[in-house]
Order: C-alpha cells, then structure tokens, then sequence
C-alpha cells in the first residue's frame, strides 16, 4: 500500500475530492515528522509510538569490497507497535504462517 492509496480510502469514505484527501494525509505526515524533529517523540494511542533515537559511532565493512569502514554517529527513528496494531497484525499473519509450514 503507498499514500496514494491511503488517500484514495478517504475519499472514498469521507466524499472528499482525492486532491482534498491527498493534502490531509501529507499534511498529517508532515506534521508527524515535525513533531519527531522537535520533540523526538510522538505517540499515537492504539497506533504506536515513534521515537528517535541516537546511534553511536562504528565500525563496518563495506558489503562489495569486504574493506573496513567507520559509520558516523547519527539519529534514526525507531517504531514500537501499540497494542491494539500489534494485535490485529498479528491474528491477520497466523494464517498465513500455518500454510507456510504445511
């Protein structure tokens, strides 16, 4: 699923025009990010929570040469389910790892 489509949900079931329901999910998104940038922390009840979280530096190798190679201390956000999502992906997903291991 991409925005589009999410944006193409709503305005189906709110009979908004998709360019309306288009700039509501961007702006929300960014919204989503300024609130990260500012503050570090956003929480959505029973979506989750969005956290951004400082790495330190270290050492790596370069997957095509196989040479060492330093990565620089940076920022990267962090995601943790609520319990309401974490639920219903999960009862969705058991069905198919039955057939997986069948």
């Amino acid at each position: 699923m991409q925005k589009n489509d999410i944006a193409m949900g709503i305005a189906r079931k709110l009979g908004l025009s998709q360019t309306e329901a288009k700039l509501a999910v961007q702006l929300t998104f960014m919204g989503m990010i300024e609130a990260l940038a500012s503050e570090g922390r956003l929480e959505l009840r029973n979506f989750g929570v969005f956290t951004v979280r400082e790495r330190r530096a270290r050492k790596a190798r370069n997957p095509r040469t196989g040479e060492p190679a330093m990565v620089r201390a940076h920022k990267a956000v962090r995601f943790k389910p609520g319990k309401i999502m974490l639920n219903q992906v999960r009862s969705k997903a058991e069905p198919n790892k039955k057939r997986d291991k069948e």
